[in-house]
């Protein structure tokens, strides 16, 4: 009957102890957790800040360019009356490889290479202003014609602009600062010319002129055996 019997506390300082530890082991995942809430809205933040400052740029546009039109009218100073029939038109395409070097300076420090692509027609045509009196031989009974006829010549080479253009240009350290200091930077024109020159060359050295005195020909049998010829004969300059 003297023993006591004492509670013992071991259960409950147990408990204690596993939600102190729980406690603390929390708190770190808290703090993770709301350290990755924040970045993620700082993350937010700064993609909004960043959309909205390229939309206002875009709106605003403060180094864009705006193009006006301030030419005048297209003046007319001329008129030409044509009596030349365009018989055939030719299309044709060059490459133009210009390039200028310095003597006793590297290609790196002054010079240039520009590839330039040239496109244009060349158009072919018989010239009815120079025929004679006598170009047009009609039989008495009205029903056969010859008809003598200069041979075709070629225009100017006609090139088209959107289609012509700088492919490819390679230039030296001087050559870049001069443009850059130049009111006037080299232009385009002798890239042109040298193209004009080389599809001329090329429309002469092709069947173009013979191309357009065959259509001529047919052309002038249709018309003249519509108009009751039964017989059109067409010779060209130099044939019996």
């Amino acid at each position: 009957m003297d023993r006591q019997t004492r509670p013992s506390f071991a259960p409950a300082d147990s408990g204690a102890a596993a939600t102190d530890a729980t406690a603390s082991a929390g708190a770190p995942a808290r703090r993770s957790r709301r350290g990755w809430r924040v970045l993620a809205g700082l993350l937010f933040v700064v993609l909004l800040l960043v959309v909205g400052a390229r939309l206002t740029w875009s709106w605003l546009n403060p180094l864009g360019e705006q193009t006006i039109d301030r030419s005048g009218p297209a003046l007319l100073r001329s008129v030409q009356n044509l009596s030349r029939f365009e018989a055939a038109t030719g299309n044709f395409q060059v490459i133009v490889d210009l390039e200028k070097d310095a003597k006793f300076v590297p290609d790196a420090i002054k010079g240039s290479r520009t590839l330039f692509v040239g496109a244009g027609n060349v158009d072919a045509y018989v010239d009815f202003s120079t025929l004679p009196k006598d170009a047009f031989t009609v039989s008495p009974d009205r029903t056969t014609v010859t008809v003598r006829l200069p041979h075709a010549e070629l225009e100017k080479p006609n090139l088209d602009n959107k289609r012509s253009y700088v492919f490819a240009q390679e230039r030296g350290i001087f050559d870049r600062i001069s443009d850059f200091l130049s009111s006037s930077p080299q232009n385009q024109q002798e890239l042109y010319v040298l193209a004009e020159g080389k599809i001329a060359e090329a429309a002469a050295a092709s069947d173009l002129r013979s191309r357009a005195d065959q259509n001529t020909k047919v052309m002038l049998e249709g018309m003249l055996k519509s108009l009751g010829f039964t017989t059109v004969t067409v010779k060209y300059a130099g044939e019996p």
